[in-house]
């Protein structure tokens, strides 16, 4: 979920496997490794942009100020929750192509 709205919903094997949505990705970057060579092969995801308040978000996609693949139609358009694999959805008008 980012800011109320769910982002992305799959089983819990499935979403660390294949996360689609760009927060998604960013927050499973965070999670350490037991394993320190793991963590320092690791890419780490760090947002940047406006973090939208809440009381007033952003219209279209909430993420969208945030987002590093975001075009003009994220800013106008709420993406709808999309199964785009089995058991697998991506509120994203660019999941799956990037």
């Amino acid at each position: 979920m980012y800011l109320g709205r769910i982002v992305e919903l799959a089983e819990t094997k499935e979403l660390h496997a294949h996360p689609m949505h760009p927060y998604t990705r960013a927050l499973l970057s965070a999670i350490p490794a037991f394993d320190p060579d793991i963590n320092k092969a690791r890419k780490r995801i760090i947002l940047e942009g406006e973090i939208p308040n809440p009381l007033t978000p952003p219209k279209g996609c909430v993420f969208s100020t945030r987002c590093p693949y975001a075009k003009e139609i994220c800013q106008q358009q709420i993406p709808e929750l999309k199964e785009l694999s089995s058991g697998h959805h991506v509120a994203c008008h660019f999941a799956g192509e990037i």
